[in-house]
This record gives structure tokens, C-alpha cells and sequence, in this order.
């Protein structure tokens, strides 16, 4: 990973909307490989180069939720980060991730909703200035008082 941004916790009670964090990392062959082997997705269009040729990708992609998981490991990381519980999530694929491509995550606040340690975050992953990946996610987030 290529991220800038320090790893742990950030409570409820210091999240502002507008918070915004982020991580790089270009997805590998191996990335994708273990990503077929976890989910058991092993659709050609991911691991067999000639077959994704005759595909409208022309060529090998990344699968659309592996891309997803470096929204999701920015959110338990970064923002809010240790501790964070997911309640819910929306994306929208955009574009192929490719291997061999350096795909920016990024998670900002939209809302905050005190009372039930809830903060909604806007998400988003680009390939250079292709938006690949967008989508909302709600979360639990840590706090003080009860963590």
C-alpha cells in the first residue's frame, strides 16, 4: 500500500464532515489470483488473458470487489478506522481496474449523526482521473464513551 495517512482509531467524537482519507495501491496478477481463491470468483475474465480478449474489456480486469475492499480498508484503517463496524454500503462500477493499475480509495465524511455513532461517507476509487468505483457507506463508528 501506498497510503499517506497513519493507521488506528479516530472516534465519533472527533470525526467532521469534510474529514477525507485515502490509500494507493496497484492491484497485481497476485492480487487477483488470491482474490479468486478467497471468494472462489474465478470467472476467466479475471485469471485467462485469451479469454478475456474476446470480452468488451479486451484484456484482463481486476475483480469489481476487490477494488471494493480498498474502500472497505481505508474505512477500517483510516476513517473512522480500528473498531468500526459496517452497516452499509452502495457502489457503482464505473470502469475496469486493470492489473498493473494504481487505484486511489477514497472515503470522505458526509454526515455525522451523533446520537447513534453514525457517519455516512461518500467513496470513491479512480484510476489516474478515470472514477472507477463510487459509491456510500454507512458505519458504526468507534467512541470513547463506549470502546
Amino acid at each position: 500500500m501506498l497510503d499517506n495517512f497513519p493507521r488506528g482509531t479516530i472516534c465519533i467524537e472527533d470525526i467532521e464532515i469534510g474529514m477525507t482519507r485515502s490509500l494507493r495501491k496497484i492491484v497485481t496478477d497476485r492480487d487477483i489470483e488470491l482474490f479468486a481463491e478467497v471468494s472462489t470468483d474465478r470467472n476467466p475474465v479475471h485469471l485467462d488473458e485469451d479469454y478475456a480478449q474476446d470480452t468488451i474489456f479486451e484484456g484482463r480486469i481486476a475483480h469489481g470487489m476487490l477494488t471494493a475492499g480498498l474502500i472497505s480498508a481505508v474505512i477500517g484503517e483510516q476513517l473512522p478506522g480500528h473498531g468500526t463496524v459496517y452497516l452499509g454500503q452502495t457502489l457503482k462500477f464505473l470502469a475496469p481496474v486493470r492489473p498493473g493499475d494504481m487505484v486511489l480509495a477514497e472515503v470522505t465524511v458526509s454526515d455525522i449523526i451523533h446520537a447513534k455513532r453514525r457517519v455516512a461517507l461518500e467513496c470513491k476509487c479512480s484510476v489516474g482521473d478515470t472514477v472507477v468505483l463510487k459509491g456510500d457507506a454507512m458505519v458504526l463508528a468507534p467512541s470513547r464513551k463506549f470502546d
